[in-house]
């Protein structure tokens, strides 16, 4: 494994597998991650390595590790959006009916509590949010289409997504520009405000924080080929 990584090529562990590429040395100096009831021994054999106990996954680019058995198809589609962009990965979620983009750095779903009998899911909200995504959504807005208080409703959102409601609308409007800016050449302030982003100045803020490039790079290493007529 060590070969490999130095030929250039990325290795990616899932629960447990970690421990070998900490065996392996590859996570000397490197944040990573394990499933949370190992998080403490993996710290405690490569104290050289950052063990993050409580994420979903960890890429450090050429190694990329991840949480348990359910955060593993999460790793796996991050990856796969990396090396072929969002729509392929979008498509292969919708495949295996798993969500399409969890971000690495929501915590594992660790005693999950259950919501309460007679207590309805919020899934209706999200997809009222997702299907207005260019829309001034604030928390009072989301909490109010679910017939809840803010305070209450950002409870159950952490409970049922594993992040909090702000995280997860940035998140999906992310995606929404990532799918804008892959398959259309419409101009990146107009992909700003149809997602939700205002200005574009604001897209390339979010853009650098959660994807470490811009819009315009993004563009130029995923847009699809236009086929010829």
């Amino acid at each position: 494994m060590r070969a490999a990584v130095e030929r250039g090529a990325r290795v990616l562990s899932i629960c447990t597998g970690a421990f070998l590429l900490g065996q392996a040395g590859l996570l000397d100096g490197r944040r990573c991650t394990t499933h949370w009831q190992y998080t403490g021994e993996l710290a405690r054999r490569h104290p050289q390595a950052r063990v993050e106990s409580d994420v979903l996954y960890v890429d450090e680019d050429p190694v990329i590790t991840g949480a348990g058995t359910a955060a593993g198809v999460d790793t796996c589609l991050h990856l796969v959006r990396k090396e072929h962009g969002s729509a392929v990965a979008n498509a292969i979620a919708r495949r295996m009916v798993a969500p399409p983009h969890r971000e690495g750095g929501q915590r594992q779903y660790r005693e999950r509590p259950q919501p309460r009998e007679g207590t309805a899911s919020l899934s209706p909200v999200l997809t009222w949010i997702e299907a207005n995504l260019d829309h001034d959504l604030t928390v009072e807005a989301m909490a109010h289409r679910a017939h809840l208080s803010p305070r209450t409703f950002a409870r159950r959102f952490q409970q049922e997504t594993g992040t909090t409601p702000l995280q997860w609308l940035t998140g999906q409007r992310i995606l929404l520009a990532q799918h804008h800016l892959e398959t259309t050449d419409d101009p990146i302030t107009a992909i700003a405000r149809r997602t939700g982003f205002a200005t574009i100045d604001n897209l390339r803020h979010h853009f650098a924080r959660r994807l470490g490039t811009t819009p315009q790079g993004y563009r130029r290493t995923f847009r699809a080929p236009l086929k010829e007529s």
